[in-house]
């Protein structure tokens, strides 16, 4: 008899719940690291920070990988398909992808002409650290959940008992990621990226041959929206699906999306 796997439920929730608790380690950390940054002495001091939140990165992308391991085997497990299967555990984001997402998140710290500058560089020093803080957290975020959810899309890809992959939206998610999640399991081993903005908690559920899909009530409403109020209208189906979740969806929505 086939098993069903669905984007909610106990082992989704519970693999996001922990996602989400290592990402508020990871921004407490971030945030103690604050103190490397010297005001009056940037062009110094910002070279230790850069280096010191690239180290928590690495650290914590080596967790979230693991915990997507361990989800992918339990998943695999439940789905009793036949064979063993080591999950290829993806390695921490490259150095230099870390330290360009840091320094963008960092680019308006420094002086600028007056008359070049824009109005975010023009702020006080201290308002100018605290949003190159705020981006650095969020840029972190991504580049560790990225980790995690690579290793169970690595594992989809390798694994010749898997066959596709779903995604697991929370109820409070963006509409953004909603619309992918009420798509079901229609993304392919190998053909379709994992879709990620900065402060997304989404996870991959992988599905295994002979198992059938069973979207969660959340992500069949969130179909049903789709279909009724933006399916067919080319270039506005993010916006009026918005519109509809705002309207219909009891479930707030983030206020950037």
């Amino acid at each position: 008899m086939a098993t069903t796997v669905s984007d909610g439920g106990r082992d989704p929730d519970r693999y996001r719940a922990a996602q989400r608790g290592l990402t508020r380690l990871l921004v407490r950390e971030i945030r103690g690291l604050r103190r490397l940054i010297i005001p009056s002495r940037l062009r110094q001091s910002m070279p230790d920070w850069f280096t010191a939140v690239q180290t928590v990165v690495d650290q914590y992308a080596q967790t979230s990988a693991a915990l997507g391991a361990e989800f992918y085997d339990a998943q695999r497990e439940a789905a009793d398909v036949p064979g063993s299967f080591t999950v290829p555990v993806v390695d921490p984001p490259p150095p230099e992808k870390t330290e360009a997402s840091l320094r963008w998140a960092a680019k308006d710290v420094w002086e600028r002409d007056p008359e070049q500058a824009t109005p975010a560089q023009r702020e006080p020093i201290e308002v100018r650290l605290e949003q190159a803080e705020k981006k650095a957290e969020l840029v972190a975020q991504k580049l560790v959940a990225d980790t995690g959810r690579s290793t169970v899309l690595e594992a989809v890809r390798q694994d010749p008992q898997a066959r596709a992959w779903a995604r697991s939206a929370a109820l409070g998610a963006c509409a953004f990621c909603k619309m992918l999640a009420s798509r079901g399991s229609v993304y392919a081993q190998d053909t379709v990226r994992f879709q990620a903005h900065d402060g997304c908690h989404c996870g991959a559920i992988p599905v295994f041959r002979g198992q059938r899909y069973e979207p969660s009530p959340q992500a069949r409403e969130w179909a049903r929206l789709y279909e009724e109020y933006a399916a067919g209208h080319s270039g506005s189906q993010l916006a009026r699906f918005r519109r509809a979740l705002a309207e219909h969806d009891p479930n707030p929505l983030p206020g950037a999306f």
